[in-house]
This record gives structure tokens, sequence and C-alpha cells, in this order.
């Protein structure tokens, strides 16, 4: 079992930044890839950003691409994502997810574990 736990959410103006970061806890997050996940009311969630458990290969969405970035912490067994540059349709809740020894899947269903979600909401 991984417990993973996101936190860093808020309300920022629009073409601010923001990082929210997530957190495991309960098995070697070394061993798992970590994907970003949004929701926003009313829609499907969508795939965001991911890190292979390598850490070498990284993914993104063509609509954050050169503003949000993933890393990872191995030591910390942290994972963040940087958003910058934010817009009003960033707006959702972001959610993390973890898939052992994944290459960083952009399908949510490769992923076993999930956090609860922390909100964002960028404002005009």
């Amino acid at each position: 079992q991984v417990q993973l736990v996101e936190s860093g959410g808020g309300l920022v103006q629009a073409g601010g930044s923001l990082r929210v970061s997530c957190a495991a806890s309960g098995r070697t997050f070394s061993r798992y890839a970590m994907g970003w996940f949004r929701q926003a009311a009313g829609k499907e969630r969508e795939f965001v950003a991911a890190i292979s458990w390598t850490g070498r290969n990284t993914y993104y969405a063509d609509s954050v691409k050169g503003r949000f970035t993933i890393s990872r912490d191995n030591a910390k067994n942290t994972g963040y994502l940087q958003m910058d540059s934010l817009e009003r349709e960033d707006t959702a809740v972001y959610y993390c997810a973890a898939d052992a020894y994944g290459p960083g899947s952009t399908n949510p269903t490769e992923y076993d574990y999930w956090g609860q979600g922390t909100q964002v909401t960028v404002s005009s």
C-alpha cells in the first residue's frame, strides 16, 4: 500500500505560480512512477503530467507544456508539480497518483494509488 497526500493548493491570480506537493508513505517511493491529474467541475478527470519511476522521463499534456514542471525528490518521498503562468482554465482539483515501476503513463487506469486531491483556483 502507498498513501498519497497532496498539499499546496489554493487561490492564485492568473499569471501567477503555485507548487503542489504529493507526500508518499507506506512503500518505497522511488519504485513508483508518479502522475498528476486534474478534474474541473463538471468535467472528466484529465492527465496533466507524469514522471517515470526512474525519473528519467517526463510527460506533459499539451495544455500545460512549457508552463508546468513535474519533479520528484526520492529522499523526501515527495513529488511536485510546479505551475507557472497559471490560467483560469487550470482551475481544478489536482490529484497525484502512483504506479509501481511505471513509465509515467498518461492513462489514469494504469495507476494503483491516488491521493485525495487539492483544490487549485485561478482567478482573473
